[in-house]
């Protein structure tokens, strides 16, 4: 057994997880942990040097996330169609186009983080003038994902039955959300295309 190995059963019994037997109830648990063990022993047996292993497991670890390695360019080979004229992108799933020349764009471009840390993407935030911010973004080629955190101040809202009122609810409403520091979104339009 190599150092890894025996490391990775320390930290998976630090996360409370009850230790490999061959009587152990088969369950989700167990699987986790078998799976994960035979990775690293196939990556033990490898025999990775300190340079060549950093590699293989940032390699690893975006294809086995279906991230690419290398800059999406939007090649017309790197687009299948999806639905109603919709084009989604073969390299990065999450990059979409509307219509064959339509311009790109990435739908995890911004994530909504609420004072409570709930986060959400969508495209219901209001700015300061009233307009709306859309967690997809248009991107500009080549291009390597990344996605900003933008902090947003969220209300929940209710019809008062007796006055149909709007009134701030505690439970059982719908939410608004503004953004709280606009200048956060600096860094989102200097990547991304406005």
């Amino acid at each position: 057994m190599s150092n890894l190995i025996e490391h990775a059963k320390a930290e998976f019994q630090a996360l409370g997880y009850t230790p490999l037997t061959e009587e152990q109830e088969d369950d989700p648990n167990k699987w986790i942990q078998e799976n994960v063990m035979e990775l690293l022993e196939v990556f033990s047996k490898q025999g990775h040097s300190g340079s060549s292993a950093p590699f293989c497991i940032n390699y690893f670890k975006k294809l086995a996330a279906f991230e690419p390695l290398s800059p999406i360019k939007c090649d017309d080979a790197e687009w299948n169609t999806c639905h109603d004229g919709t084009y989604q992108n073969s390299r990065l799933s999450t990059v979409f186009k509307k219509g064959k020349n339509g311009k790109p764009y990435y739908i995890d471009a911004v994530v909504f983080k609420g004072q409570n840390g709930s986060c959400f993407t969508g495209n219901s935030v209001k700015l300061k003038d009233g307009t709306t911010l859309s967690s997809r973004q248009f991107i500009r080629l080549p291009f390597k994902p990344k996605t900003f955190y933008i902090d947003v101040i969220e209300t929940e809202w209710y019809k008062d039955k007796k006055t149909g009122e709007l009134i701030k609810q505690k439970d059982g409403g719908w939410w608004t959300s503004v953004v709280k520091d606009e200048r956060q979104l600096k860094e989102v339009f200097e990547y991304y295309d406005n």
